[in-house]
């Protein structure tokens, strides 16, 4: 598959976002559906996907830096949040935690290191995305709820309850525990895993365009253009590290370098909802940064090549 196969399937989960977009406004879904489909992301397709994308891989744990890399990755992003807010109230403070914070690489950037590194790419990937589910999946919002609550300073208990409940960082947890000891699911476990994973990139993409909300006010566009131009600035510097200055095998520094330009997590704007916060703005920012990161990947890949 060439790179116009891997653009078409972009455009493909552009037009899905479009399609919830016009959906809810032609009044077939409407405010409250958001709800809904994010639950059913979190707790039913997101899941799924992540069992079946671990079903037949075997870790090495020497590789397991692969993962604390995808950890940090996101690590970087929320103590820049927490900068950029400091003096700023609680609940914007909570909202940039979530939405500045993880990747999106199971719905989107495993497709473009599929298609052009090989084998060796999806392993690095899987394991960068298993650091990275600690972030998106769970970890940014067990931050985000406590910076938005009345309590002072990081209680790991309830960080780690938090994180717990995440259905997804669960199924992570879970299945880089039965890969390190090389144990296998059952194949009748994996082919209905298949078959609900089937469903979430498009599950996942609707859910942002039946959210999607655009006032069009100077303070929502300023947000958004500061949360993205951050973004892609420290993205940009981390590709530049990961492919120049670690001391890894080219095959797999190349997927990292891409894997730095990954679009905002598609989990943010469920977790939001869970937040209680402004979901159409969340959305709206992870609908720009998945158009941004298609041009970003493409021209990372042509470089890493």
């Amino acid at each position: 598959m060439g790179m116009i196969s891997v653009l078409s399937r972009a455009a493909c989960f552009i037009a899905i976002i479009f399609l919830g977009y016009f959906l809810r406004r032609a009044g077939f879904f409407k405010a409250d559906d958001f709800q809904v489909i994010s639950r059913i992301v979190l707790k039913l397709t997101l899941p799924a996907a992540i069992v079946y994308s671990f079903a037949d891989k075997v870790i090495d744990p020497s590789m397991l830096v692969l993962t604390l890399l995808g950890f940090l990755g996101g690590v970087v992003y929320i103590v820049t949040a927490f900068l950029m807010n400091m003096g700023r109230d609680r609940e914007k403070k909570a909202f940039e935690i979530i939405n500045l914070s993880g990747y999106n690489i199971g719905n989107f950037t495993l497709p473009f290191v599929q298609n052009f590194l090989g084998p060796t790419g999806v392993v690095v990937t899987s394991l960068f995305d298993s650091g990275n589910a600690i972030i998106c999946l769970g970890g940014a919002y067990s931050l985000a709820t406590i910076v938005k609550g009345e309590g002072k300073g990081i209680p790991i208990g309830r960080m780690v309850r938090t994180l717990v409940k995440s259905v997804p960082f669960d199924a992570y947890l879970v299945m880089t525990i039965l890969c390190l000891l090389g144990i296998r699911l059952p194949q009748q476990v994996v082919m209905f895993s298949e078959i609900i994973a089937g469903g979430n990139a498009f599950m996942a993409m609707l859910m942002i365009g039946v959210g999607f909300q655009l006032s069009g006010d100077r303070e929502q566009i300023g947000t958004i253009v500061r949360i993205l131009a951050v973004r892609y600035g420290i993205a940009a510097l981390l590709s530049a590290v990961f492919f120049f200055l670690l001391p890894l095998p080219l095959e797999y520094r190349q997927p990292l370098a891409v894997l730095a330009f990954a679009p905002l997590s598609s989990a943010a704007p469920a977790f939001t909802e869970e937040l209680k916060s402004d979901t159409g703005l969340a959305s709206a920012v992870n609908s720009i940064s998945i158009i941004i990161s298609i041009c970003c990947i493409v021209a990372a890949v042509s470089l890493v090549l």
